[in-house]
């Protein structure tokens, strides 16, 4: 019997060596990784600049705190702040707590407004995290369940409806900010229709309010770009960060901009491991190595080419809804629930997930190469194929 507590429907499997694209059990067998650790590892597996960065960071300081300067940290400020053209960073040790950093950053900016009710607009089938604000964002009632009761502060809208945000801003005056997802992973690889991310910019200007985008999966070149804001020429004023940030270290991310870097004093806000010089360290290493190798690039070339080779494969399969994604998020959703192909997919030596009982999801690392793909692509369509017979 085991002494962990009851959290995961775990598979049956245990990874004990990883390398690139592929992992091994231990019993030797051979995985390919088209999932990274739900989009966590950019670099892939182990990869030997990240091995290392780590190693050295390790033989020098791991932590001290925050109560003084920290080199790396104000490095990777001023990194991810010149590629995003952000203001100011917060780093903490996850997306949950980059999301919560980003709720207190808000309703604080609206009790500076003397709003007394601080009120977030947020989506429906969003995943901002597990914490009780941000579970209480999310628009997933599976998460939320049994939590009860869940904060106050938010009204949910659904996802690429611009014109629902202004009817409530007709009479809401305690809106602060609107909180989505450039791009929804757990809601199913959702993207913005043309224009969406625009409108939002448009709304929260014409309102001042505040516009915040999680960017926790769809960050750090995942999308082919830095941030998947960039595809729609709009700059939030809030963006949170971290899976992909550390390949594989926890990390995570608060960014503002203007008006919203302010906000934040002394005080309000701290993570005592936030931004540790070892977490530094990777996430370091992790932006000069998708710089180096140009995985941008490659994100979207492979990424192409996977959609590509599954609709010639699936267009004309019933029961294969949609294709759809951008760079290396990548949506396959059936016309009924298939969690069973995440267990046939293991059997077969591959890893993916289900997200949103439907939605077969693929968040392969920025490293992989088109005959990683190829493999993907052939495993992912014949157990689709199968399963859709039955």
């Amino acid at each position: 019997m085991s002494n962990l507590m009851n959290t995961y429907m775990q598979l049956p499997v245990t990874f004990v060596k990883g390398d690139g694209m592929w992992l091994w059990d231990e019993h030797g067998k051979r995985y390919l990784d088209a999932l990274a650790g739900v989009a966590v590892c950019g670099l892939g597996h182990c990869h030997p600049k990240l091995v290392k960065a780590i190693s050295e960071q390790a033989g020098m300081l791991i932590h001290t705190s925050n109560l003084y300067h920290i080199d790396k940290q104000e490095k990777l400020a001023s990194r991810l702040a010149a590629l995003s053209t952000m203001d100011k960073a917060f780093f903490c040790n996850s997306g949950a707590e980059a999301n919560e950093a980003a709720i207190k950053l808000a309703r604080l900016y609206g009790h500076n407004k003397n709003i007394d009710l601080p009120t977030i607009i947020v989506m429906e089938r969003s995943f901002h995290g597990r914490t009780m604000a941000t579970l209480t964002a999310s628009g997933n009632r599976k998460v939320q369940a049994g939590f009860e009761p869940l904060l106050t502060g938010f009204t949910r809208v659904p996802y690429n409806d611009a014109t629902a945000i202004e009817k409530i801003a007709s009479h809401n005056k305690n809106i602060v900010a609107i909180l989505v997802e450039s791009y929804q992973g757990e809601g199913g690889v959702n993207l913005p229709q043309a224009n969406y991310l625009q409108d939002l910019r448009y709304l929260c200007d014409k309102n001042n309010w505040l516009l915040m985008l999680d960017e926790v999966q769809c960050g750090i070149g995942r999308s082919g770009k830095w941030f998947a804001f960039q595809h729609s020429a709009i700059t939030p004023d809030v963006m949170t960060l971290a899976k992909g940030l550390g390949s594989g270290f926890p990390i995570g991310a608060c960014l503002a901009k203007g008006k919203a870097a302010e906000v934040f004093k002394p005080g309000n806000h701290a993570s005592t491991f936030g931004g540790n010089p070892l977490a530094c360290a990777a996430a370091l290493t992790t932006l000069n190595v998708i710089e180096e190798e140009d995985l941008m690039r490659n994100a979207t070339d492979v990424g192409n080419f996977i959609r590509s080779e599954f609709r010639a494969q699936l267009d004309n399969v019933t029961g294969v809804t949609q294709i759809r994604g951008q760079g290396l998020m990548i949506g396959i959703e059936l016309s009924r629930p298939c969690g069973e192909l995440v267990r046939e997919a293991l059997i077969h030596g591959l890893l993916i997930n289900v997200t949103s009982d439907k939605v077969i999801r693929l968040l392969p690392s920025l490293i992989i190469q088109r005959d990683e793909a190829t493999q993907i692509v052939s495993v992912v369509s014949t157990l689709i194929k199968k399963f859709l017979e039955i």
